[in-house]
């Protein structure tokens, strides 16, 4: 019989903190699709680890389901809240529910995609727009929950991060070690930094990001780490500026972060990898997003397209080795945001007779 996958906390739970109620939606086992048309461009084998097939469209729920079951193996609140461009709060709001707590939602006004803001709502999260960035809300959330009854579920939790590990893990099960370069989009920089944390680990290694020593009391499988390539936004790139970012500006809202709440986890992933951290135009992550619809098969919101066009401008300058093994995180699914997907596209047919011969004819059989 089959294997039924239950989560990434029972999945790999000698891996992970110990908690007392486990609340998960199955969260995790994505697929990692391997990508034709991007070894065609790149000279290396390319997979992508589609993050969008996760509960609730994105990789954020790996770092939920350890979260929230911290929040509610702990006790003493009833309530949680995080700050957002959109993925946090659909995972949160969920999550949450799952688990009987409230939970409260930081975002910037008007700077939410539909998709997502929907998926915080039907969950029955509570709102509150700030005139103001992701980075105005995150300090928002960091007093409210210090002065109240109220947990934070940020990425500056370090539960967060403990889940979202466990993409690394997954990676390395799939393919028989790690990759040598691994690529993915870098907002708050807490995905980078957790699977720094995740391939370490399966190497038998640790890095400052860890809450325990678990790593170095279970037998490595992982022979080696990869290079961590990090990519942002042009307009939202305070890696690359090497300060914040005050008005961060980008198509991709999902990485509109000025300044990253894992900035020094990020810069040691980057570092000790022998990797780093690059920007790509709006309209190079929209090119890459429209390349991975039409000629791989997953379609992705813009955020997660910046792994892709960064590894297409690396590869352009000549820095993808040769028949290396690269693996790139998309993070969310494309239907979190159709609007930009959709751009000026309008589907306005002229109705044909309802015939197979009129249905030929249209088709130019």
């Amino acid at each position: 019989m089959a294997h039924q996958w239950r989560g990434v906390i029972n999945e790999y739970a000698e891996r992970l903190p110990h908690f007392k109620e486990v609340v998960t939606l199955g969260e995790g086992g994505t697929p990692l699709v391997h990508a034709p048309a991007l070894d065609a461009r790149t000279g290396a084998t390319v997979y992508v680890k589609v993050e969008g097939a996760n509960p609730t469209g994105s990789f954020k729920d790996r770092g939920m389901t350890s979260a929230i079951s911290d929040v509610a193996s702990t006790g003493g609140v009833e309530y949680v809240a995080c700050a957002s461009t959109g993925n946090t709060s659909a995972s949160a709001a969920a999550y949450a529910v799952r688990a009987g707590l409230g939970c409260a939602v930081i975002l910037p006004a008007g700077k939410i995609a539909a998709g997502k803001l929907a998926q915080a709502v039907v969950h029955g999260a509570t709102l509150v727009a700030v005139d103001g960035n992701f980075d105005d809300c995150l300090r928002i959330v960091r007093e409210l929950t210090a002065e109240y009854p109220v947990a934070l579920v940020n990425s500056v939790n370090p539960y967060r991060l403990q889940g979202q590990k466990t993409a690394a893990f997954e990676i390395v099960d799939a393919l028989g070690d790690a990759p040598d370069i691994h690529v993915l989009p870098v907002g708050n920089a807490g995905n980078i930094s957790a699977y720094w944390m995740g391939y370490n680990e399966y190497a038998g290694r640790t890095t400052s990001a860890s809450i325990d020593d678990s790593a170095t009391k279970i037998a490595a499988v992982a022979t080696k780490v990869p290079q961590m390539w990090g990519i942002q936004a042009d307009g939202a790139a305070p890696f690359v500026k090497g300060e914040p970012v005050e008005f961060p500006e980008t198509v991709a809202t999902a990485i509109r972060i000025g300044n990253p709440a894992s900035w020094d986890f990020a810069v040691e992933a980057r570092d000790n990898s022998g990797g780093f951290i690059d920007a790509v135009s709006d309209a190079e992550i929209l090119e890459a997003q429209a390349l991975l619809s039409a000629q791989v098969g997953v379609f992705v919101e813009p955020a997660s397209a910046a792994s892709v066009a960064g590894l297409l401008k690396a590869a352009a300058a000549g820095k993808v080795p040769s028949g290396a093994t690269i693996t790139c995180t998309v993070t969310g699914n494309g239907l979190k945001d159709t609007a930009t997907a959709l751009g000026s596209y309008e589907f306005d047919p002229n109705p044909i007779a309802p015939t197979v011969e009129a249905t030929v004819k249209a088709l130019g059989l």
